[in-house]
Parts: structure tokens; C-alpha cells; sequence
């Protein structure tokens, strides 16, 4: 029974089914997040962080302690030498993936992707099919790119891997962890650690770089635990707990890091200028409020799985299907479901709820997007958000919610408008 919103019968008996086919995965979830919230518990003491760390800096930032406390604090919880966590210097997760990809490569130098095409934004910044040529691409600067796509049981090619990362000029493998918009799996920190293994035994001067957007704290391993040389992600998603107004953060080995640092502000300087501007509170608060808020942001992916299944719907993963990352794909078939969709769930958004979303031209995409997204920081999508290319398989990635209660009334409220629309 819904007391505050208009649900129907057959919506809510799609609810129940989903609940109780959810209850075993819902506990593992839990295990998962307490054994993180514990980690990051236990870094934060470790670390000594004080109510003086929060401080303030202007202008140049020089000796910004707060700010220096937090790498450290962010490199213990990934379990590598070194991170840099910014809510200003890096403005959003395609700059800080951007920052890291120049800060390492050079020209000659050939970056192989091993999880087929990333994602429609980073296009731009390697300068894949003609996107963003001549403004200053990794391409422009003569940088290579090449890809191996994922075999056709949706499985990392190792073979290919291990026979192409022996190329001397192969300066890193890079690894999507998130399926973007596509409807292959995401991958889990146990591939990763292979594809590390694989590239560290076939060619010493190879890197591996993880673009780790959606998966913080979704296992209870990071890539830079099992391997990886470098990852970076963004704060507007799972690492900055819906409490960090913006940035993202880049963590690995020291020469790595420090190298990105050079490209974030500029060679000579780093890390050692960057004004907080009153940010130092919400990074650190909003990473120790991640583990949690990544909980709760599953369980909503796991009901959502489950209530469209019980529609009839196809989803990715399955409601039972281990998890690599937040975000749950449902196939609705159309773009009119996917329209009804969107506007479902925005009714159910506590920041904009009156807003109609409707499909437009967004930068950086290929084809028109719709989204859901009504957050307290525009544009997280930690907070419950879905996003939608019209094209086919006319699917709808959805992600977030800061927690369950309000997640699962989004998620019904898209429902909802489905039925209302009689399009199921």
C-alpha cells in the first residue's frame, strides 16, 4: 500500500512479487556494504581526520592540509600508494578520466581498450570517429587508439589481450568497468585482476588504467587492490556518497599520480596549488557516507530488475545476478515506454519532481537522450536518474538513489506510468 502516491493495484502486486524475489540478494548487499562502510571507517581513523581538515583555503591553496589528508585517506581506502580527490580541479568524471589519459600518454604511445568502445563522452577526448578533431585530442596529439571487443559470449577476449599487450608500443590497457550505454555485463574487480596479471606478465612497461565510474564499493575490492596501475572516477557518482557538489578523484601507483596531477593543474605545480573553497567538509563527508549510499543505490537497481522482469520486461543484470557496478538496464522496446518511463520516474524526484523530461540534443552524445533526473546536485547520478538514447535496443539505464525508500517509489512511479499509458 503507497499512503502518499497514487499506485495502482497491479503496479503494487508487481511490487510485492519483486520484494520477495529481491530478499537474498538485498542481504548480500548489506554484507557487502558493511564490510566497506567498516573499511572506510577505519581509514578515516587511521588518517586522524579532525574538524580543522574541513578548513577552507583560497587563492593559490598552498599548504592546504585538509585537501592533503584526504588524498592519503582515499589512497588507504582503495588500497594503492597514491590519490588525488578534488571537488573543484576536477570538474566532472569524463575531465578527471581526461586528466589521467594525458597525464600518462604520449605521443606514438597506443592506448588499447579491452572492453570494446567506451563510453560516448571519453569519444571526444581520444578523438574516436571524428569527435572533438583538432581541439586537442589524445588523437591530435599522436596518441593511438585501438580496441578488442568483447567475444560473443560477452566475455574480455584474455587471448587477445595477453597476444596484443606484448606490443612495445602498447603503453596502457584500459578497462570500462561500467557497461555505458550498451547491454554487455559489467566487469567484475576478478576480471580485472586477470587482464592485470595477463598485461603485467606479457609487457613490464604497460600500464593498466581502470575507468571505475559506477563501481566504488559495489564489491569489497577496488581494482587498485588486485592490480590495476591507475583509476579514476567521478564524485557526482558512487565515491562522493551524494554529498560532493562535483569533481573526481584518480588513484594508483605515486608516479602515476603524480604525473596526472601535472596535467590536472600544470607541470612544476600539481597538486600543490588548488584552492578548496569551503569543499573539504563535503569530500570527506560525502566519502564516508559512499559505502551506504551505494547500498541503497543497489537495492533500488535490484528492485527495479526485479518489478520489470515481473512486467514482462528484459533486464541486465537479473535480479539475482551478481553485481559489478549500480546500474540496471531495462529493455522497454520503444520510445514512447521509454518516454513514459522518464516521466514516471521524475514524478518521484524530490528536487523537480513537476518537471517533464522530454528528448533532447545532449553534448557529447550520438543520438538524442532523455532523462529522469531530479537531484539535489545536478546532474549525480548517485541519486536515482535514468538516461535513455532513442535508438535501438530502446533500453533505459537506470542508476542511484540516496536510499531505498525513496528509490523504490521512482521505480514505481515508472511503472506506473507505463500502465497508466497502456503501453504494457
Amino acid at each position: 500500500m503507497s499512503t502518499y502516491f497514487e499506485i495502482s493495484d497491479r503496479v503494487l502486486d508487481y511490487s510485492d512479487k519483486a520484494l520477495k524475489r529481491a530478499e537474498q540478494s538485498f542481504a548480500e548487499i548489506e554484507r557487502i556494504g558493511e564490510y566497506n562502510q567498516q573499511k572506510v571507517l577505519s581509514a578515516f581513523i587511521k588518517n586522524k581526520v579532525s574538524e580543522t581538515d574541513f578548513n577552507s583555503t583560497t587563492g593559490y591553496g598552498y599548504g592546504d592540509v585538509g585537501r592533503e589528508k584526504a588524498d592519503r585517506l582515499l589512497a588507504d581506502i582503495f588500497g594503492c600508494e597514491d590519490a588525488i580527490i578534488r571537488a573543484g580541479s576536477l570538474a566532472c568524471g569524463t575531465h578527471t578520466l581526461g586528466v589521467a589519459l594525458y597525464g600518462v600518454l604520449r605521443p606514438v604511445d597506443v592506448m588499447l581498450s579491452v572492453t570494446g568502445l567506451p563510453y560516448d563522452t571519453i569519444h571526444g577526448v581520444i578523438g574516436i570517429d571524428s569527435k572533438g578533431k583538432g581541439q586537442g585530442t589524445l588523437e591530435d596529439f599522436g596518441v593511438k587508439y585501438e580496441q578488442i571487443n568483447l567475444t560473443e559470449n560477452d566475455e574480455i577476449d584474455y587471448t587477445a589481450v595477453e597476444r596484443e599487450s606484448k606490443r612495445p608500443e602498447i603503453k596502457m590497457v584500459y578497462i570500462q568497468r561500467s557497461r555505458g550505454y550498451s547491454l554487455r555485463h559489467s566487469i567484475s574487480v576478478d576480471e580485472i585482476k586477470k587482464v592485470c596479471d595477463i598485461v603485467h606478465a606479457a609487457n613490464k612497461n604497460a600500464i593498466v588504467m581502470v575507468d571505475n565510474c559506477y563501481g566504488e564499493f559495489v564489491e569489497e575490492k577496488e581494482p587498485t587492490d588486485v592490480g590495476a596501475d591507475l583509476m579514476a572516477g567521478s564524485l557526482i557518482k558512487n565515491a562522493g556518497g551524494g554529498i560532493a557538489p562535483s569533481g573526481g578523484y584518480i588513484a594508483g601507483r605515486k608516479e602515476l599520480v603524480e604525473l596526472c596531477s601535472y596535467r590536472m593543474t600544470v607541470p612544476g605545480l600539481g597538486r600543490e596549488v588548488g584552492a578548496t573553497l569551503a569543499q573539504n567538509r563535503n569530500v570527506f563527508f560525502g566519502l564516508f557516507n559512499a559505502p551506504n549510499v551505494v547500498k541503497e543505490a543497489l537495492k533500488t537497481a535490484v528492485f527495479a530488475s526485479a518489478l520489470f522482469e515481473e512486467m514482462g520486461y528484459s533486464v541486465t543484470p537479473k535480479p539475482d545476478e551478481k553485481r559489478h557496478d549500480i546500474i540496471q538496464a531495462i529493455c522497454l522496446r520503444d520510445t514512447e515506454t521509454l518516454k513514459a518511463f522518464c516521466q514516471g520516474m521524475q514524478k518521484g524526484a524530490p528536487v523537480d519532481s513537476f518537471v517533464v523530461p522530454e528528448p533532447w540534443d545532449m553534448p557529447g552524445y550520438d543520438s538524442q537522450v532523455i532523462m529522469s533526473a531530479g537531484a539535489f546536485t545536478s546532474g549525480s547520478s548517485i541519486e536515482l536518474s535514468a538516461d535513455a538514447p532513442l535508438r535501438e535496443p530502446y533500453a533505459v539505464w537506470m542508476q542511484g538513489g540516496l536510499n531505498f525508500a525513496s528509490g523504490k517509489v521512482g521505480v514505481m512511479l515508472a511503472a506506473e506510468e507505463i500502465v497508466r499509458r497502456k503501453l504494457l
